[in-house]
């Protein structure tokens, strides 16, 4: 039992006035003569033991009357809580794409808005977490406009993430987790507090079909095969109406059948344009509606234009091909050097010496965010090399080995040769080279090695440039790794990730980054927008390019228009995450988790729990019981 005046309780020590009062009250006896003395005698002794009874009846009940009273004004009441303590809960609505889906009751994230809106305490401190945004300390009234204006967004939340914002929480007495729990991690639940409830919403419908990718093949001809894959979810399905649109204009549709739980290939036919602004669409009524389109954008890329500096009779010749590069071969002796802040990418071919004019038009280079690969020549001048390395500060070459080593070792994970292969190869025939260069660079990451762990190709970060360092010559005289099928993914994802042009689609709320092919002035922007939505993205102004960067925007898939001013240079599409899609949720009853399936039995019960019990009325009806007992004993008890 607490109290909420227990200070009153104080007075309790003045119950002993009344206890003074009747030990001390002593009545006296009138004696009065009478022949009878032993009738008397029994009689006193009768009248006095029944009148010291009375009053320590009477003394009882007026002690209970006065305690009882002195209880009731301390406010007395039974709860989990104090009473100056205010009720506070944490509650994590998840607000993801995947809860915009019936349930029983319909809409899964407004069904729970709403339960939550009709369980709310007013002098209750409620903290929301979304998916998109955090609410510290607001009252009933204040969670209820936000929940009402609550919608489903891409952003997704890491469970692990809601675990940490919920221990930086202090005096938080419950919290509450409603999710749908997609692709969640055991793991991660079990290092909750105890005071955790977990409310699993769960879709009506168990069955989903997707659009989960598209690639492009140029058949060589008028036109282009548009390939779509989609993923079914579920049974087999028959007759499913999709259909291709360029913006807005329908350009063909067709009938599928798919069998239970597969993937199938549908492909569409569209005339070769300039600009492609497509759009896929399933006509099918399933768990998720955002998953049944599909954007994609097909533009005039721009060639990567790049510069073979030296040897012109290499590789480099038949790696970069016209239809993707625009390639330029030069030597040092005829070479222009306004050429150079015009590439994207500089390939320094096996030259012997670097005169100072080259190295500092290449450190200008690098600054404005051109990529270099240096391949060194047989014989190089070290000291003309490690001049160029010391002023771009990367290291420099030590020493020169001649003996022949074998290139054994790929880095499968680095950037470049991602999804490259598909699994690690470990029996091809290792090219070998007859001479290389030991280097001590720094901050370098290494993409393939030979087989004494020195590195043969390195990447090398610098601000918004890379420099390629190949630690041999690549003539065939040296080595035949040219022969190899390394050589080609290598030199060729080194070439494209000079120039980041556009994809054929991107993916909302992930980092993206584009290179446009324009040369703007630094106080010059360019905007991404559609008819719906317009932002400023993260962007670097550079020689010959714009980096773009996009991350938390935007939120919503479709078309989008990279524009300068009022000019559209390219456009983009986005797509929401295919995680999103998949209807995978944690079972409970595998992982011996309580999950409540009712957002209303659980906050009721939460409330019942901490619900204040008063018991002042009940010490007032004990006072007024306590002072009818002592008038009928005043008024019966004879003594």
């Amino acid at each position: 039992m607490q109290f909420k005046y227990p200070e009153i309780l104080y007075f309790l020590g003045l119950l002993i006035i009344p206890i003074i009062v009747h030990l001390f009250q002593l009545q006296r006896f009138v004696k009065v003569p009478f022949t009878n003395v032993a009738f008397l005698k029994k009689l006193v002794l009768q009248t006095r033991k029944s009148s010291r009874i009375k009053k320590w009846l009477i003394l009882a009940t007026r002690l209970l009357l006065l305690t009882a009273i002195i209880i009731a004004f301390a406010q007395p009441y039974f709860s989990n809580r104090a009473i100056t303590e205010q009720s506070r809960f944490f509650i994590y609505l998840d607000n993801s794409l995947s809860t915009n889906t019936d349930g029983e009751k319909g809409n899964l994230l407004k069904v729970a808005s709403q339960e939550i809106i009709e369980n709310t305490k007013e002098k209750a401190n409620y903290t929301l977490l979304t998916n998109d945004n955090f609410y510290r300390n607001k009252t009933s009234f204040e969670l209820k406009d936000i929940l009402l204006n609550l919608k489903n967004t891409a952003k997704s939340t890491n469970f692990k993430d809601v675990f940490l914002r919920i221990a930086t929480e202090k005096n938080q007495t419950k919290n509450i987790l409603i999710s749908d729990f997609q692709n969640s991690n055991i793991n991660n639940i079990q290092q909750l507090p105890t005071n955790t409830s977990f409310i699993q919403l769960q879709p009506q419908q168990k069955e989903n079909l997707s659009v989960d990718s598209i690639f492009v093949n140029d058949i060589g001809t008028d036109n282009l095969d548009v390939n779509i894959l989609i993923k079914n979810q579920g049974k087999a399905k028959k007759d499913i109406p999709i259909a291709i649109f360029n913006g807005e204009k329908l350009i063909n549709k067709q009938l599928f059948s798919i069998e239970k739980n597969t993937q199938k290939k549908v492909v569409f036919s569209v005339v070769k344009t300039d600009t492609f602004l497509g759009k896929i669409t399933l006509n099918f009524n399933d768990t998720y509606s955002f998953d049944n389109s599909f954007y994609f954008s097909i533009n005039t890329k721009s060639k990567i234009k790049v510069l073979n500096l030296g040897d012109n009779k290499s590789f480099i010749n038949r790696i970069y091909t016209k239809n993707e590069f625009d390639l330029t071969t030069a030597t040092t002796k005829n070479l222009n050097y306004n050429l150079i802040p015009k590439q994207h990418l500089i390939v320094l071919n096996e030259i012997e010496n670097l005169t100072e004019t080259l190295s500092n038009s290449l450190i200008n280079f690098c600054k404005n965010g051109g990529d270099i690969i240096i391949i060194p020549h047989k014989n190089l001048s070290i000291n003309s090399y490690n001049n160029l390395f010391k002023k771009l500060n990367i290291g420099n070459i030590s020493s020169v080995k001649n003996d022949s080593l074998k290139i054994t070792s790929i880095n499968y994970k680095h950037p470049i040769l991602k999804n490259v292969f598909e699994k690690n190869v470990t029996n091809f025939q290792y090219p070998f080279v007859t001479k290389s260069y030991n280097t001590a660079l720094k901050n370098a990451n290494t993409i393939v090695s030979f087989e004494n762990k020195k590195p043969l190709i390195q990447q090398i970060k610098i601000n918004n440039a890379a420099v390629y360092w190949v630690a041999s010559p690549l003539n065939k005289s040296n080595s035949n790794f040219v022969n190899s099928p390394l050589v080609v993914p290598v030199f060729y994802n080194i070439g494209k990730q000079s120039l980041q042009l556009t994809k054929l689609y991107y993916t909302v709320t992930k980092k993206t980054i584009i290179d446009i092919d324009k040369q703007l002035s630094k106080n010059e922007i360019v905007t991404i927008s559609n008819t719906n939505n317009s932002f400023i993205p993260l962007q670097q102004t550079l020689q010959n390019s714009v980096k773009i960067t996009t991350d938390s925007q935007p939120l919503k898939a479709g078309i989008y228009e990279i524009k300068h001013q009022e000019t559209n240079i390219q456009s983009i599409a986005y797509n929401y995450p295919k995680q999103e899609s998949l209807l995978t949720f944690l079972d409970s009853s595998e992982e011996n988790i309580k999950f409540s399936k009712s957002i209303t039995n659980t906050l009721q019960n939460i409330n019942d729990e901490n619900k204040i019990q008063w018991l002042w009325k009940w010490f007032l009806v004990l006072a007024i019981v306590s002072l009818l007992i002592e008038i009928l004993i005043l008024k019966f008890f004879k003594s």
